[in-house]
């Protein structure tokens, strides 16, 4: 916002295309204002376009472009809409005053003109105008204020999200990009089923903003798993992994807990889409996943979209017990699992953009480390 100068005088701009009213009229002002004068409305215009003055007076009875044509095309205007316009005319009639007040003047003054009312009206709009440019300004300002301090805050939030949810992978250190991986895994599909009349309304734009976010806690539960069991250098029995598959509650009773804690600051879409991705994305379409058994469309569908991410990024990582597969045998496999493990119809997105996934899984590929290992964690497809 710039600073206001108060020490300069207000501008006045007077249109009229008699030299006698524009030499009277600048003898008015000239004292206490600084005075431009145009001849005609296309001066006028001009006028304003380069050095927009405070306030304009208009003569009505103009050739070529009459006082109400220019004062139509400044209220048309938006750098120029705010200026005050008093018509000042030998247009007495009821009917045209309430022409030029209709057409966004402030006032309008009939010829002969009194000085000291000339002088009193002219004063009184540029108080006006002076108030409401004050508040309009500081409008702007706190506008663009509050709109920083929600960049802030939203910031903040990310990197909380993403520090919370880090700390679940760090548990496990062959887990590295595997929260990024997902979130743009889900972003993909659920642009390409945006497209999907099933899935209209959806999954627009905002919806994908916060969906990707919530993403990135669907494994936040493992921070409640044992680590002899999440770091068990192979498939796990079936007493572990009934403690394993824990992690789809704990996950969701965490982001509850996150819910109710921040209570009326919480982001509802969010929240919900963090607790139907961390409880849900091991329910299969088929009914034969946990940890509800739940089937087909009674799956939360954000859910939906997170196994298959998921799973997709567990084929082709590195675990300690197996070799990642390539690219081609993942969709292989997704493709077999369509209408079983996964909705039909994500599948079928998947299968549209897997090329999408494969530059993902390129651009946040996890660098071995010196111990031969990647940085990422999915003990088996089942048990992760």
């Amino acid at each position: 916002m710039d600073a206001l100068d108060f020490t300069a005088k207000p501008t006045i701009l007077v249109v009229d295309d008699t030299p006698d009213n524009l030499s009277l009229m600048s003898g008015l002002l000239e004292e206490e204002y600084e005075v431009k004068i145009a001849i005609n409305g296309a001066k006028a215009l001009k006028i304003v376009a380069e050095s927009p003055p405070d306030l304009i007076l208009l003569d009505i009875m103009m050739p070529v472009m009459d006082g109400y044509e220019v004062c139509r095309q400044l209220k048309a205007d938006p750098a120029a809409t705010h200026i005050p316009v008093i018509f000042l005319t030998a247009k007495s009639e009821v009917e045209d005053e309430e022409k030029g007040l209709e057409m966004g003047a402030v006032d309008y003054i009939t010829k002969p003109i009194s000085p000291p009312i000339l002088l009193a009206r002219v004063k009184t709009q540029l108080n006006l105008k002076a108030s409401a440019d004050f508040l309009r300004d500081k409008n702007e300002f706190f506008e663009q204020e509050v709109e920083r301090r929600t960049r802030e805050v939203v910031a903040i939030q990310d990197a909380a999200i993403m520090t919370l949810a880090a700390l679940a992978e760090t548990r496990d250190t062959e887990t590295a990009n595997h929260i990024r991986r997902s979130q743009y895994y889900f972003k993909a599909l659920a642009e390409k089923l945006n497209t999907n009349p099933s899935f209209a309304g959806q999954f627009n734009n905002p919806t994908i903003a916060v969906l990707s976010k919530a993403a990135a806690l669907h494994d936040i539960g493992k921070v409640g798993i044992p680590e002899h069991i999440l770091f068990k250098p192979g498939r796990l029995d079936p007493e572990e992994f009934e403690i394993i598959k824990k992690h789809a509650a704990l996950g969701r009773d965490a982001v509850l807990y996150a819910e109710r804690t921040l209570g009326a600051a919480a982001h509802v879409d969010y929240f919900s889409a963090a607790r139907d991705m961390a409880y849900c994305h091991h329910e299969k379409w088929d009914g034969s996943g946990y940890p509800r058994g739940l089937s087909g469309t009674t799956i939360p569908v954000s859910a939906r979209l997170m196994a298959l991410a998921d799973v997709y990024d567990a084929l082709i990582s590195r675990r300690v017990y197996k070799d990642p597969v390539a690219h081609e045998e993942a969709v292989r496999i997704i493709g077999d699992g369509r209408g079983r493990h996964f909705d039909p119809d994500v599948v079928d997105a998947f299968v549209a953009i897997e090329g999408q996934f494969a530059a993902i899984a390129n651009l946040f590929k996890d660098v071995q480390t010196d111990d031969g290992k990647d940085d990422l964690d999915f003990s088996s497809i089942e048990n992760s």
